[in-house]
């Protein structure tokens, strides 16, 4: 696991130098970093994941690749749904709320027609995977 600690830790320090932007599998993509506080840990914890801009939300799909469980981060926002999230050189907090019914399907299939990857993830996996809206939150004053 510290093969992929180590990757994410390096995708990460390459965006924030970049002003959001990387290179490698990930050039191009829309990125953004998901700061979450651990469910049973309490502890920080961030990710950096492709996002689907929606109006004014972010949309973020809990793939994992594919897996059969979700990922980590997921369970997190879940106990804990108001998180920080950094886009480009934005750092603000927001609210995440899961999609569901119609709307989930709809930006699914919006996110695998423009990333193929995230249909193949789709085709891996019994489980539905998760579309989680975050939406910022003003800032005060």
């Amino acid at each position: 696991m510290s093969d992929m600690n180590d990757f994410n830790k390096g995708v990460i320090e390459e965006f924030r130098a970049n002003h959001g932007r990387v290179g490698g599998q990930f050039e191009g993509a829309p990125l953004l970093i998901l700061h979450t506080v651990g469910a049973r840990s309490g502890a920080p914890r961030t990710n950096i994941m492709m996002y689907l801009a929606d109006g004014d939300r972010y949309l973020v799909f809990a793939s994992k690749a594919g897996a059969d469980t979700n990922p980590a981060w997921y369970f997190n926002m879940t106990a804990n749904p108001r998180v920080r999230i950094e886009v480009g050189d934005d750092v603000f907090d927001a609210d995440a709320t899961e999609l569901s019914g119609a709307e989930r399907d709809e930006k699914y299939a919006e996110q695998a027609r423009r990333y193929p990857g995230f249909a193949g993830y789709e085709k891996k996996t019994d489980r539905t995977i998760p579309v989680i809206a975050l939406s910022p939150v003003p800032s005060a004053g």
